[in-house]
């Protein structure tokens, strides 16, 4: 009777450590199916704010990194499925490359970023402050997308490589575009 008690026993223990393995590798799964309805909404006139809005999420629900393409690919429409789609499966399950290759697609890139920031004119429904808040906006856009990292020296040498182009003659500017000299800023 007692050899059967201490089997029962060990049986029991068994059991548990079973199930708390279990619970252990359960809370180490990432469900994406249960997360997907918390991915924000694509839309196609924004996609400059969007990645910064999805990665705020996913960092605050902590998604694994390596699931971020997953979630997104179920969102995307237009050009962003159509990139999503050519890119090869080693490049699409990588988050950085996806959204390089969306952003690319829209054309924002810093050329864009920098004109837009030149040639954005106040609308007479805007306020001031408006303006110069959507002003700053894609100031900021185009310094990112020029990985300047707030960094004087290298906002210094921006502006006055923007400032030099300005300043040469067009067959010079093509010259130097054409040999890879500066990278249209």
């Amino acid at each position: 009777m007692r050899e059967r008690l201490e089997m029962e026993k060990l049986k029991i223990e068994m059991v548990k450590e079973e199930s708390n393995t279990k619970v252990q590798s359960k809370s180490d799964y990432f469900d994406a199916a249960k997360n997907i309805r918390l991915v924000p909404k694509f839309c196609e006139k924004t996609v400059d704010k969007y990645f910064p809005q999805f990665e705020k999420i996913a960092n605050n629900l902590k998604w694994p990194k390596p699931y971020w393409t997953t979630m997104l690919q179920s969102v995307f429409e237009g050009k962003a499925a159509e990139i999503y789609s050519a890119l090869p499966s080693e490049k699409s399950s990588d988050y950085d490359t996806v959204k390089q290759e969306v952003l690319k697609a829209y054309e924002l890139v810093p050329e864009a970023y920098r004109q837009k920031f030149r040639s954005y004119k106040k609308f007479d429904s805007q306020t001031y402050v408006e303006f110069a808040r959507e002003k700053e906006d894609l100031f900021d856009k185009w310094l990112t997308s020029k990985k300047t990292d707030n960094n004087f020296d290298n906002l210094r040498q921006l502006m006055l490589l923007e400032e030099f182009k300005q300043c040469v003659h067009l067959d010079l500017k093509n010259t130097f575009r054409r040999q890879n000299c500066w990278d249209n800023t």
